[in-house]
């Protein structure tokens, strides 16, 4: 998708796609139809939210399972939570997503019933995430991200797009910190990640008290490396993780397996 292109249509919801800092994309899509959704998640966290496009893809997978829930989409980016507050808005599950400008340090997660009001609370004035009381022991069942993935690298002119790609505004390790603080105790991680970075991330996280237990190394056609890899992690130790692989072209066209993935929500598949 071109950038100029301001809506970005699903089968089932729109994206606006014209203010935030990082546009719908690949891995965010991959992510929000790959990653584990039992149907029984009432607390969800998208951190780095973006446009809101895998917060909608989880809403819209929990809605098939008649699941009752909550999302909440946090970004550091103004421009990017207020879009992702409108897709909201416009989506069938507005009553269950909401969205946050707050970054991840600044973030005080709470406790909160299933199906919140969709709204968008700035840093600093943070009333809507306040309601009830404070609990560390563990809030969310599925925290999820795609964060940035560049690191040590000149940064481009466009300081708001430099941070949504570049990991020095948010890392995988301040995310893995903060599951290990607020995941419920059978509550899980999904990130989408480059797929180099894959050891790097297992270890951190199993040091965090957070394991893996599936991983889907993404190729862009079947007889080339790895490119991306979607990794999803738990409080419960396991030794023989799942190991899924995902090619997304052959021979020119879409494989079956992308097909399959991808039906649910893209219309040109």
């Amino acid at each position: 998708m071109s950038e100029e292109t301001s809506v970005f249509r699903f089968k089932r919801f729109e994206v606006v796609n014209r203010r935030s800092a990082m546009k719908v994309n690949t891995d965010g899509v991959l992510l929000g139809a790959a990653m584990t959704i039992k149907g029984t998640e009432k607390s969800l966290l998208d951190i780095g939210t973006g446009t809101g496009t895998i917060a909608l893809m989880a809403a819209q997978r929990l809605s098939d399972a008649r699941a009752s829930f909550s999302i909440t989409g946090i970004d550091i980016d103004p421009d990017s939570a207020a879009e992702a507050a409108e897709n909201f808005s416009r989506s069938p599950w507005s009553d269950c997503l909401e969205a946050i400008n707050v970054s991840l340090d600044s973030f005080k997660p709470v406790r909160k019933q299933a199906a919140a009001r969709q709204h968008t609370t700035q840093e600093g004035a943070q009333d809507g995430i306040q309601e009830g009381a404070q609990d560390e022991s563990g809030i969310f069942d599925l925290i999820f991200s795609n964060p940035p993935y560049y690191s040590g690298e000149l940064k481009a002119p466009d300081e708001r797009r430099c941070n949504a790609r570049h990991s020095e505004s948010l890392s995988w390790a301040d995310i893995t910190d903060f599951a290990s603080r607020h995941l419920k105790k059978d509550g899980r991680l999904a990130l989408v990640l480059p797929a180099d970075q894959r050891n790097a991330v297992t270890r951190y996280a199993a040091a965090a008290g957070l394991y893996l237990f599936r991983a889907i190394m993404v190729r862009t056609v079947p007889r080339k490396m790895p490119k991306r890899a979607i990794l999803e992690f738990s409080r419960t130790l396991t030794r023989n993780p799942v190991e899924e692989s995902l090619s997304i072209q052959e021979a020119g066209t879409w494989t079956p397996t992308y097909r399959s993935l991808l039906s649910d929500f893209l219309i040109n598949l």
